[in-house]
């Protein structure tokens, strides 16, 4: 008896004869293109299987020697491909075999783009690279990476002789090649095994599509200039594009020079790294002619700082020290004047790095480009700096806004990898923060030098600090600095451009900076990058010639070597919290849990780190010391009954750490902030409040602790530091929750008392003189919320504000509404208007292109009070125009205020199916957590999944029921937490 029937269907004969003959004609197909193969067509990632060879050859050293110029490239006869399926192999690695050291790239890239042909779907790029490349180890085997490129023929020549020239080179045959998509390498398999010694050229052609819906590789950008659409390409390599491009070497530590050439349109030009070496033309096979722009030779680079350009533009350009810097830019945007600020700032930062590490800029020329979309905000390419527009250009009306120091920021950090990243670059990805985080410490160097009036430790404090130590914690997944050993795939080096890589890195780099002293800490660095220039480094190297400048003088002290002071930040995850009992001097460390748990023995993090302690006593800098073990006795740390004793750790917040008190010291620093709130510095008070009530959300201190600290406010004058209580105390769920009756009254009594005086200030200023904000950076940042929080309490001057103010805008569009509190007024001008204010934003938005702009008008018209506005608006949203409201999503943004929450359900029961169709049906689950953030009961939850039961798949639905649980608890949490807040506003209102 076989085994039991399966289910099926019944074919006749004939029909069954059919789909034989047809199976026949498939499997003969498919032998053909088999056979074929070896032929090297592009295959996707998803199509194509890793096929293995014997085992790799063993690595040898070898010496460096003269490179070999290229020489024609033709089609290898390569046998047929070998199907058979291939063993584990090298190909199964994420890091490339050390057989092979790239020495020199002659690249040519040829994009077919045209400029009166835009709609293409599909545009492509053919190429050459002739690589020549010093051979370690003996092999008969090649790997190189290569992604989503067709691969049109492959020679390998060789030995080369230096002083014969090419002419005399042999060849070594290419039997087969195939793709190991996996790890992304394109594997040559040769006749011969190539000699250890020996320099050989890789001789490839290739074909590639342009990207259109990603910003790496070559991408294209699509935009408007003088009333034209037009296109440009421009390239991002950066971690592991360069590889979508040209078959490469594409590991940072493997450097080699680089002759590029582009061939392109006429009327474009064409920009790399180098500048121009020489033009000419040639035809195609229709008889079109092209532009051949070739470039002069590079240093020794990675692949993922090899740039290129072909674009349509016009630049502005100045001469700084002999080298010439050019803005490029849309030719409106030049015209405009929206380049000139980037353009004046970028030769006295070039300047002002070259003289603190001295060391000059070795690129003859400077090319920054402003791109319509770069998803990547800015990239350093050497010589060729790449920017979204809006973080280059300034319009003129960006006068009351951040924009131009975010770009004087940007700008500097950019051009501060030139140094970091350029000339000295990390040896594998897992020390990216070398770059990065060194990178973003110095743009705050150099912006304080340019600009000595800014107050450098507030806003290091608000634009890095305070980010990062809000997201960190001691069971976060990763240090800054990881083993090479813990990536397996490519899309693991993605995912390290994040908060801890830049903003981490920067912080620790401040730290180090504060325990030693300027001048060491620059002269450390200029040791490090004079050494490893044009070549590799790994951390250790860093903190090996910080360990020399501390060895030759005497002045610092350090209780151990640099190597183990900083190994113990960047190896370890999270941060550690320190608490000192003033009664005793007593300080201990411990790791920062999201949330304390009282019996830490059940959690993994056992490290300690070696922090160094900068602290202040009664407004006096006191000596530094190290906590460099779990608990040690400070004597001097004590404080006396005295009202004018007290102690604060960790000075001008350079420490990567927060701070705790027992409740003496507490109390002592409340005391003082009542008596004389400016005996302690602005960073101070800022740093208090945050580490404060940080401490208490994750149950290291009380609530009430916290809260005592803003007593005081009355005496505040600082909007930075009103700005960092307003975001502890007035969450956004705060202000979205309906059931927040029994603490909004005493919030708003409390509160308003105190906030009238901050309010009265800058109101003032507002109506009276808005352009003296121009140079209050840190007002720019804060009026937002300390505006939006005083008309959320219903304070009638900020309501009479902002009528005044939209109205105003609304009969005079010249007077715009002052950039810093636009998103507040347009708020409350449609809340407390009706459907003609509301009409009015709709115009607005639908003859607006841009798209940020677009975004804060979606957004404004979700404000209305109106439940039929709001039902109206998202019923325009989803069948009256559909494709308008493609920047947001509007039942989202209808159902993140109080009453949009009720609207926004009900709209969701009657058209579900419409909403699931515009947004997709991920949208739904999205707006279920909206909807259903301040649930607090097991009914709710159930109510919720009844509502959802017919929109969503069970997958989908379980998802949502684990969250819905997640936010149930957090939110009964939040309510305890709340119903403290009351009982101390009752007490202390």
């Amino acid at each position: 008896m076989g085994p039991p029937a399966s289910p099926g269907f019944y074919v006749s004969r004939a029909v069954a004869l059919l789909l034989a003959g047809l199976a026949a004609a498939l499997l003969l197909a498919l032998a053909v293109l088999a056979s074929l193969y070896g032929h090297c067509a592009r295959v996707p990632p998803s199509e194509l299987r890793d096929r293995g060879a014997p085992a790799a050859a063993p690595s040898l050293p070898g010496q460096q020697e003269p490179t070999a110029q290229p020489g024609p490239t033709p089609e290898p006869d390569v046998a047929a491909t070998r199907r058979y399926r291939r063993p584990p192999g090298p190909w199964d690695q994420l890091r490339l075999p050390p057989w092979l050291v790239p020495l020199h790239y002659e690249l040519e890239l040829w994009p077919r783009l045209r400029p009166r042909d835009l709609s293409a779907s599909a545009l492509r790029f053919t190429g050459r690279v002739n690589i020549t490349v010093r051979c370690t180890a003996a092999t008969a085997r090649l790997l190189l990476h290569s992604l989503f490129l067709d691969c049109e023929s492959a020679e390998v020549r060789g030995p080369l002789s230096p002083d014969a020239g090419d002419a005399s080179a042999g060849r070594v045959s290419v039997v087969e090649r195939w793709f190991a998509v996996d790890m992304q390498y394109l594997v040559l398999e040769l006749g011969d095994a190539l000699q250890p010694g020996s320099l050989y050229e890789l001789q490839l052609g290739f074909s590639g599509a342009v990207s259109q819906d990603t910003r790496e590789g070559l991408f294209l950008n699509l935009y408007t200039d003088q009333g034209e659409r037009r296109a440009l390409l421009a390239s991002q390599m950066e971690p592991t594009f360069a590889r979508n491009v040209f078959p490469c070497f594409d590991e940072p530590a493997l450097k080699a020079t680089f002759n590029i050439t582009i061939i392109h349109h006429p009327r474009y030009v064409a920009l790399s790294n180098m500048p121009k070496l020489s033009q000419s033309e040639k035809e195609d096979v229709n008889r079109s002619t092209w532009t051949v722009t070739t470039f002069h030779t590079t240093p020794h680079m990675p692949t993922y700082l090899a740039a290129f350009v072909v674009c349509d533009y016009e630049h502005i350009s100045r001469i700084e020290r002999g080298k010439e810097i050019r803005i490029w830019a849309r030719k409106d945007a030049i015209a405009d004047g929206n380049a000139d600020f980037a353009l004046n700032i970028t030769g006295p930062i070039f300047s002002f790095l070259e003289d603190l590490f001295n060391i000059s800029y070795p690129l003859p020329k400077t090319d920054i480009i402003a791109l319509p979309t770069f998803d990547n905000r800015a990239m350093e390419n050497w010589g060729l700096l790449t920017f979204d527009e809006s973080l280059l250009l300034l319009q003129p009306n960006d006068k009351l806004t951040e924009k131009k120091i975010m770009i004087f920021y940007i700008v500097s950090h950019e051009i501060g990898h030139q140094w970091f990243g350029n000339l000295v670059t990390m040896n594998w990805w897992n020390n990216i923060w070398l770059n990065e985080g060194f990178a973003s410490y110095f743009e705050f160097g150099i912006i304080n030098h340019f600009n000595p009036k800014l107050p450098r430790n507030e806003i290091f404090f608000s634009n890095i600090l305070h980010g990062v130590l809000r997201e960190d914690h001691a069971l976060v997944s990763r240090a800054v600095s990881m083993k090479v050993e813990s990536f397996t795939e490519t899309n693991e080096i993605n995912e390290l451009f994040d908060l801890f890589t830049y903003n981490k890195g920067a912080s620790l780099a401040r730290m180090l900076a504060s325990f030693l002293n300027e001048k060491i800490f620059i002269s450390a660095l200029k040791s490090y990058l004079e050494t490893f220039s044009y070549s590799n480094a790994e951390q250790d190297d860093l903190w090996r010639h910080f360990q020399m400048a501390i060895d030759h003088q005497s002045k610092i002290l350090l209780p151990t070597t640099v190597k183990s002071i900083m190994d113990s930040w960047t190896q370890q995850s999270g941060f550690p919290v320190i608490t000192l009992n003033v009664s005793t001097g007593v300080m201990k460390q411990e790791p920062f849990y999201l949330g304390k748990v009282k019996n830490q023995t059940l959690l993994t993090h056992n490290d300690t780190w070696i922090i160094p302690i900068l602290w202040i006593k009664n407004g006096t800098t006191q000596s530094l010391v190290w906590l460099d073990k779990s608990s040690k006795v400070f004597p001097e740390m004590q404080v006396s009954d005295s009202d004018h004793d007290w102690v604060i750790l960790n000075l001008n917040v350079t420490g990567y750490y927060r701070v705790n008190y027992d409740k003496l010291g507490w109390k002592k620093l409340n005391q003082q902030l009542e008596k004389d709130p400016k005996a302690i510095p602005v960073i101070h008070r800022l740093q208090l409040v945050d580490d404060a009530f940080s401490l208490s959300k994750n149950d290291y201190i009380e609530i009430e602790t916290a809260l005592d600290l803003t007593k005081y406010l009355a005496e505040e004058d600082e909007i930075i530091v009103w700005h960092a209580v307003l975001m502890n105390l007035v969450t956004r769920d705060l202000v979205s929750d309906v059931n927040n009756h029994d603490i909004y009254p005493l919030l708003k009594k409390y509160l308003l008392k105190r906030l009238i005086s901050i309010w009265n200030t800058y109101s003032t200023i507002i109506r009276e003189n808005v352009t003296a904000l121009q140079e209050d950076y840190l007002a720019l940042i804060s009026l937002e919320k300390v505006f939006g929080t005083a008309c959320w309490l219903g304070l009638e001057d900020c309501l009479q504000l902002s009528r005044e103010l939209f109205r105003n805008w609304m009969n005079h569009p010249e007077n715009e509404i002052p950039n810093p509190i636009k998103n507040v007024i347009l708020c409350y001008g449609i809340a407390l208007g009706n459907d003609k204010e509301w009409d009015f934003l709709l115009k607005i938005y639908n003859n607006n292109t841009k798209e940020e702009e677009r975004i804060q008008l979606a957004y404004a018209m979700s404000c209305s009070k109106d439940p039929w506005i709001l039902n109206r608006y998202m019923d325009y949203a989803i069948t009256v125009s559909p494709f308008t409201f493609n920047e947001t999503n509007v039942i989202e943004a209808v159902a993140a205020s109080e009453v949009g929450r009720y609207v926004a359900k009900d709209f969701l029961i009657n058209n579900w199916q419409a909403v699931s169709e515009r947004y997709g049906t991920q949208s739904l689950v999205t707006l279920l957590y909206v909807i259903g953030r301040t649930i607090s009961t097991e009914s709710q939850i159930l109510e919720l999944q009844q509502f959802c039961s017919n929109m969503l798949e069970e997958h989908q639905r379980l998802t949502v029921q684990a969250k819905l649980q997640t936010i149930k608890n957090e939110n009964l949490k939040n309510k305890e937490r709340s119903a403290r807040i009351v009982a101390w506003l009752r007490k202390n209102t």
